[in-house]
């Protein structure tokens, strides 16, 4: 009985979902004890009125990290770097996707501005590979599959994205319609940014059996309400006209009088001005003025646009413009291209300098250049070859990269497919001065990875040469790294801790775009004890400690060094407070492993006006404790001593600090040692 009413629950709710009436039976039923009738209420919350439904399939990769940690390892023979000390990093990661997220939700949650994706469309016509298998036509679960592995990725993404943060997703009709609905389930149907069309191919599909399909779409979806995006540059049609001010303002139009007898009649907007003696009235007759103010005026009547503050500001400052017609002198204003008058929060008048735009529209992709074929064209040129089907062109990607209204941006691609992402970022940066930074993740099948994503951005950051012969400058102010998707087993050993600090060390690097490993103020740290990290320029600066009971000796260290160099600053006129490395801006990152997540401010208290102490990211602690030892201090900490010892002795004569540090925290690791196991 409890079974057929459970059942006869998710039908009703189907049909009526009166689910307010249906509770109150529900416990109105006899025969049921009260955790049934619990239970049946719980089956009754649990339907909803509106959504997908499938059938989730479990992937190889989710399998494998049930037992087994997903991190990244650099392959360092594969970096690309710049001379150039300001120049961005970007990162290519070889692997499954999944798992590429799964180790970026380590330390990227909320740190990706902008996402944009080209998912496999499920055509059937081996573009969507399943557990190492192509999802054909004849597929029964096909729509099932693909909504069970696109749910798993977009679910991460979300939680990838930062605050402002926004994703764009290619996609056709095989699955626009249930991909919008899946969108909407994960981010929230207000999210909903817009669909754009895009032209794929102007003549259409050959292969298509009626309607010639010559277009696809970009989904759009914010992580939350009220994103802004930059305006599309307005056309300067019109703008004929220059000035004295044509070089801030650039050129103006003329198409507006001063006065309209179009709009709704107020008599404070009624008034005379007055220019160099002469009056002028709104229409231009002083008779009908005071008319007007008697009372002799139409709903909609002859007044002034603007306030005579405004006028006054407006003629002092160029906006004003007289012009003698049939009907006398009127008074106009002028329409700057990059300029207008704006009004602060105390009512003052202003000139504000922007470039004007509009609104982008749902339609900006329907023209030929963002078509497949001239991706095809550009790849091909790139790489001499047709490495790649239905690549997307540069000019898409960085289309909706310069909606963004943040030019330091982090972008996100993890169907990278042909790199079309990180070419577009390197050439949209190029174009406007931005930093943007952009994370590539993809698979090597058939050395996609290695041989036409890796291979085409490094040809486009070295330069390359045309099948045409044409050579192309590179844009050498980029570095690029590569990475591979690896596994540490979940058990806990001291060899799978050791390995999840170190690779959780370099995402650490990714995290705050610090790579260059370096002494510390030219001391050399027992690596078992903490690392430095600084970015090419130095102004980013990340030290992490992987032993909490060398943490005194450290702050020492950090106390001697920072005062040493705040004093030397302070002696060419810099301030206290101001980095102590090499009169670098921002604070140095610490960050401490410990399996109690403790935050230490006590600890660090002596020098927190040179640091900035950094929780570590929640999924890296806890990844960290799954593998942590039950008697990880007297296996580590015997370990660490013993190695700690060796290089003090080895280093006693050609550096007495170092040899004081590391002397120090041998003497507290043994010191913790004896004391017993926690």
């Amino acid at each position: 009985m409890y079974l057929l009413i459970g059942v006869s629950i998710q039908n009703y709710v189907a049909i009526f979902m009166n689910k307010y009436e249906l509770a109150k039976k529900i416990n109105e039923l006899e025969g049921l004890t009260n955790d049934e009738k619990s239970e049946l209420i719980k089956l009754l919350r649990s339907q909803k009125k509106y959504g997908l439904v499938w059938e989730d399939k479990p992937e190889d990769a989710e399998q494998r990290m049930v037992n087994e940690q997903p991190v990244l390892v650099e392959v360092p023979e594969r970096a690309i770097l710049s001379d150039d000390a300001e120049a961005p990093n970007h990162i290519l990661i070889e692997g499954d996707n999944l798992e590429a997220l799964t180790a970026l939700s380590y330390t990227h949650t909320g740190k990706i501005d902008v996402i944009y994706i080209d998912p496999p469309y499920n055509t059937g016509n081996k573009d969507f590979v399943y557990n190492d298998s192509f999802v054909d036509k004849e597929n029964g679960y096909r729509h099932s599959m693909w909504l069970s592995f696109m749910n798993k990725r977009l679910k991460i993404a979300k939680n990838l994205l930062s605050e402002k943060g926004v994703i764009f997703i290619s996609i056709d009709d095989n699955e626009q319609a249930q991909l919008k609905m899946l969108c909407d389930e994960i981010f929230g149907e207000g999210n909903y940014v817009g669909s754009l069309p895009r032209v794929t191919k102007k003549s259409g599909k050959a292969h298509s059996d009626d309607i010639a399909r010559n277009h696809d779409y970009v989904l759009v979806f914010s992580k939350c309400s009220g994103l802004e995006f930059n305006g599309i540059p307005s056309d300067a049609k019109g703008f004929d006209n220059q000035d004295e001010f044509v070089t801030i303002r650039g050129k103006y139009k003329v198409n507006q009088t001063l006065d309209y007898d179009s709009l709704w009649y107020n008599p404070t907007m009624d008034f005379p001005l007055v220019v160099d003696g002469i009056e002028y009235y709104p229409g231009g007759s002083k008779e009908k003025h005071i008319a007007r103010h008697s009372g002799e005026h139409t709903p909609k009547d002859w007044v002034w646009r603007w306030s005579q503050a405004k006028f006054e500001f407006g003629l002092a400052n160029g906006f004003v413009v007289f012009k003698k017609g049939r009907n006398g002198v009127r008074i106009y204003t002028k329409t700057y291209l990059n300029a207008s008058i704006e009004k602060n929060d105390k009512g003052e008048y202003y000139v504000e300098y922007k470039d004007r735009s509009t609104k982008m529209s749902s339609l900006i992709f329907v023209e030929n250049e963002y078509s497949n074929d001239n991706a095809k064209k550009e790849l091909g040129q790139c790489l001499n070859a047709n490495a790649f089907d239905f690549p997307k062109p540069t000019s898409l990607i960085k289309k909706l990269m310069s909606l963004s209204m943040v030019k330091n941006s982090t972008i996100l691609d993890f169907f990278a497919g042909s790199g079309t992402t990180l070419h577009a970022t390197m050439q949209l940066n190029a174009e406007d001065g931005g930093h943007r930074r952009c994370i590539l993740a993809t698979n090597n099948e058939n050395g996609i990875c290695e041989n036409v994503t890796y291979e085409r951005n490094r040809r486009v950051i070295q330069g390359y040469t045309t099948s045409k012969g044409e050579e192309v400058p590179g844009l050498t102010h980029n570095n690029l790294r590569y990475y591979r998707t690896k596994f540490v087993p979940r058990d806990k050993t001291t060899k799978n801790l050791r390995d999840l600090m170190t690779l959780s060390t370099d995402m650490l690097c990714i995290r705050n775009d610090a790579y260059t490993e370096k002494p510390f103020a030219g001391k050399n740290i027992n690596k078992n004890i903490a690392r430095y990290f600084e970015s090419s320029n130095g102004q980013k600066r990340m030290l992490v400690i992987y032993r909490e009971e060398a943490i005194a000796a450290i702050v020492e260290l950090i106390k001697q060094v920072c005062e040493a160099e705040a004093e030397k600053a302070r002696g060419v006129g810099e301030a206290k407070n101001e980095d102590c490395s090499n009169g670098a801006k921002k604070k140095l990152l610490v960050y401490v492993f410990s399996p109690n997540g403790y935050a230490y401010d006590d600890e660090f208290e002596d020098v927190a006006e040179y640091i900035s102490l950094c929780a570590m990211p929640d999924a890296v602690l806890n990844a960290y404790r799954r593998v942590l030892p039950k008697k990880h201090q007297v296996q580590l900490l015997d370990d660490v001593a013993e190695e700690t010892d060796s290089e003090a002795r080895t280093v006693e004569e050609s550096d007495l600090f170092q040899n004081q540090t590391y002397t120090m925290a041998a003497s507290e690791i043994k010191d913790n040692r004896e004391g017993g196991d926690e």
